[in-house]
Order: C-alpha cells, then structure tokens, then sequence
C-alpha cells in the first residue's frame, strides 16, 4: 500500500518524476521510499500477473512486459514454469546494467589520475550531462578492475641518499604529567647500506628535528647527498603534488650540511620505501609489546638493539651485513661533517608599522622609515633580530624583553613617540636659527609637555613674518623669560622690520658712466 505524503513532500516527488529521474534518485533526494514514489509515478505500468505451470498465457498487455520504465519489476517464473523474455525489437541494445556503463574510459582516466569519485561524478555532470546520481557511479567503480602498475626499484649509489621519517614509539612514562604516552621515534636510514639511526623524542618541532638531523650525522660519521623526506610541518610550509616549498630554515640548515632536502609526493609512500619498511622494522622487532619507564630508556635501549642486532642482521634485499655493508662501501662516501652546529633561528613575514616597527614576539624593533608599509622578512634566534627587504638586511637587533621597543641605531635607549616629536620639534627650532633653539630649551624646561603646542605655534609664526623678527622677538623672550605664545606673537608683531639693503653708488668695481661708449651698448 502506497504512503500517504503530505503536499509539499508530494508536489516535490511529482516535480521530480517529470524531469525523468529514477526512482532511486529520487530516494535519495527526499528521503521518500522507491516504492512509494512509484505510486505516484502517472506512467507507471502495472505489474505484471504471476503465471503457474500449467496455467493459460496472460493476453498481450496484461503482464505488462512492454513497459520501459527503468524500475519496472518481471513476471515472476515459477519451476518448471516456460521462460518468458523480455520482447525486444529489430535494432534495440540490449540494456544496460550501469548507467555509468558508457563513461568507462573517462571514469577510468580519472581514477587513474587519482581524482576521488565524488569529483569524477562532478566532472561527468560538468562534462557529459551525466543524469544519474553519485551512487550509481560507486556503483559501477566497484566492479571495475584495479589497474596494476609495475613499479620501479629506487637503487641507492653509496652516499647519494638518505631517508627520514617519524613513527610513534612504544608506550613510555611522561614524568610531568605521570602517563603513559607514545613518544614519535626519529629514524635516518642510509638508501645503499640500509644502516640507521634512531631516537625518540616527544615532538616533532623544527628544532627538535634539526638537532636529530645533527645527531644521527654525527653518528653516523657523514652527511649524504640527498636527504628524502614526507611532507611533515618542519621541513615543508607548502605541500604541492609538483613544486612544494621547503621551510626557510630548513633549507638554510640543509646548505650549512651540505645536502640537498627532497620532499617525496603526496600519498606515494613507495618513494620513501627504505625508511617506510626500516621503519616498520624498528617498530616489530625493538619496540612491539615493550614499555619504558623514561625517554631516556627507551633511547638507551634503541642504542643498544642497533649495536647488537640491527647492524648486524643479514639485509634480506641487499644479502650482507649491514654494518659491514656500510663500513666497506658507504661510510667513505659520506660529505665530512660540518664544523660547527646550525644555529636554529625562527623566520616570518612582517608589514612595517605606521610607527616605523615590526613586531617579533610581542617586541617591537625600529627598521628605516623608507620601508612604512611594505613587507620585510625577519629571522630572529634567542639573542638577535635580523629584518630583511629582499634579501637585503636593514637592521639588526639584539633581542629585548616582550612588550618593549628596541632602540634604534645609535641611540641608547628606545625613544617613546612623544619624545621622539619633540626632538623633532627642537630640530626645526635649530634650523630656524640658534636663538630660537635656545627659547624652546628654556621653555621646556620651564612648562614640560605643555611647551610642546607653545613651540609649535612660535614655528608657525615663521611662516607669516621674516625669519629676523622671529629670532629678534625669541631672543629678547628668551632674556626676560617669557614662555607664552600670545606675548612671543606681540613681540614678533612689535619688532622692526628688517631694513632694505641700501644700494652703493662708488665702488672700485663700477665704472664711472663716462668711461662707456655706444659700442659697449651695442656688443
């Protein structure tokens, strides 16, 4: 018996089976059962009669086997009972069991891109005007073939690579918060020798793994070439299935060692196969099933299961010893080990301040006016900042106290922006003349801060009177004490006015008017 839907549900329902979906799609849709949406489908056919052996064929049209309908249900044939065909005519295909049937190369082209289904069925909607629903494509996918690939086989020339990778270690006490927590193990393992280095740690900061670099370096007595690693946080800022960006620090670690870092692509663990397996290796057979009261250890026995059983297995790809591997063939191969250690410093991008500063660490740190605005890069380690505007360093400075700003060059102490406008004010004081210099030093001595607007309006006078008034009127301000602008304005005003230079008739320089002649008028 057909549910009873309620009118919006019904008139949706109605809409839909006019544009021709199928009652599946429908389903799922609305939520609205196949068979109930089948009731109010206006073409549906009935259903065919059940037919019994022995009983006399239904007349043509009354089974119902000349309906179309993608969801129209066959007679139902009993045992023994003769076969009764779908009719076809001259022409007609048989039908298909998949809708997406006929999309087989493109669905497989896209699968074989690594595109996810939800976008191949986008992509066929987009594309070929695809009408059924994202179901009928996962439909269709599962009874396709998986394609089989060969994959190639990375051989490794001694100290031409090594691979990175982190994996969670055995089960260890942490002594701050008194729980057991999974510490992430470090392993470096070398592509043609197959020996490594291990140790955990409990994170995976890019100092943490810059220091493990340098450790399993120095143990293992060598740097190699290439040093391949997956796409973790310290070591890529940006994945990219093609051009991903290496971290800055890392990059400038990685020429203080003298490798080059090669991220691997994302979702291909084959191309980090050595370290996948080693890794794999270490977890089954060092740390399965083991617990350690310490990080301390848990390190301490990784550095003896490498001593006695890792280095001295019997390589089941390479047939050797992996110590005596690794001492006869890869450990001269190694570059030398670097002088001195990386000194790890913090990188980011900053805009200049309308206050001439960048911030770092809740710091604050003066670079030049020029740059109000615009981008600079900055490093900054535990002692100095260094700021950069491409790849020019602007400024260094040594690194002060969060909530504090830096001084700028030359100066001992940071300015605060209040005293830094009145040294500005006082520097056009002194270009104006020395007498108004001396006025505006004795005027704030004598009012403090509220000299400041007092000597910004004495500038001003400059702009309406001759320079000369100005300093005559500051100077005898200055003699009777006067630090008050509506009595500077009066002096101004009341001094006198400079007196015309006066023009001098006998100079030995000048020649009597007697002594021209019309040719000298005329030359």
């Amino acid at each position: 018996m057909t549910n009873y839907l309620k009118m919006p549900k019904k008139q949706q329902v109605i809409a839909l089976l006019a544009l021709g979906w199928s009652y599946r799609r429908i389903e799922a849709e609305t939520g609205v059962h196949r068979e109930t949406v089948a009731g109010y489908d206006p073409n549906r056919a009935p259903k065919p009669a059940k037919t019994f052996p022995g009983s006399d064929p239904s007349p043509p049209g009354a089974t119902g086997e000349d309906r179309t309908a993608d969801d129209s249900n066959p007679a139902t044939t009993f045992a023994g009972s003769p076969a009764n065909p779908a009719k076809t005519f001259p022409g007609s295909a048989p039908r298909r069991r998949f809708s997406a049937a006929v999309y087989r190369a493109a669905i497989t082209e896209k699968l074989d891109a690594g595109l996810s289904l939800q976008r191949v069925w986008q992509d066929l909607v987009e594309e070929y005007g695809y009408g059924a629903s994202y179901e009928s494509v996962k439909r269709f996918v599962r009874t396709l073939t998986p394609t089989r690939r060969a994959v190639g086989v990375f051989h490794c020339a001694p100290g031409a690579e090594a691979q990175v990778d982190f994996f969670q270690g055995a089960p260890t006490l942490e002594p701050t918060t008194g729980e057991w927590r999974r510490p992430w193990v470090f392993r470096m393992t070398l592509g043609h020798s197959r020996h490594g280095y291990e140790e955990a740690v409990w994170d995976q900061k890019l100092a943490t793994f810059l220091r493990l670099h340098e450790r399993a370096f120095r143990d293992l007595g060598g740097v190699a070439l290439v040093i391949r690693h997956d796409n973790l946080k310290a070591a890529v800022v940006r994945a990219c299935f093609y051009d991903p960006d290496s971290h800055e620090v890392y990059l400038a670690f990685a020429a203080h060692w003298g490798f080059t870092p090669l991220p691997t692509r994302p979702r291909y663990p084959q191309e980090n196969g050595k370290q996948e397996r080693s890794g794999g290796y270490v977890k089954d057979n060092a740390l399965k099933g083991r617990r350690f009261d310490s990080l301390d250890a848990q390190n301490a026995f990784l550095r003896h299961w490498n001593r006695t059983i890792a280095r001295l297995r019997i390589h089941g790809t390479t047939r050797r010893q992996v110590w005596t591997h690794f001492v006869e063939a890869e450990q001269r191969a190694l570059q030398p080990l670097a002088a001195t250690a990386f000194p790890i410093f913090t990188s980011g991008a900053r805009t200049v301040h309308a206050d001439g500063h960048v911030e770092v660490d809740g710091s604050f740190y003066p670079v030049p006016l020029a740059l109000l605005g615009q981008g600079v890069r900055v490093q900054w380690d535990a002692h100095l900042v260094r700021v950069f505007h491409t790849d020019t360093l602007v400024a260094v400075h040594a690194k002060v106290a969060a909530g504090l700003f830096a001084p700028r060059a030359g100066e001992a102490e940071a300015s605060t922006r209040q005293q830094a406008y009145v040294d500005h004010l006082l520097g056009r004081c002194a270009r104006v003349g020395p007498a108004l210099r001396l006025w505006a030093d004795a005027a704030i001595l004598a009012r403090g801060v509220r000299a400041i607007r007092l000597i910004q309006g004495v500038l001003s006078l400059t702009r309406r009177h001759p320079r000369e008034r100005v300093l005559h009127a500051v100077a005898q301000a200055h003699t009777h004490q006067l630090f008050r602008y509506q009595l500077v304005r009066r002096l101004v005003e009341a001094a006198p006015a400079p007196s015309a230079p006066s023009l001098v008739a006998d100079d030995p320089a000048i020649r009597p008017m007697t002594q021209y002649t019309l040719e000298d008028f005329l030359k």
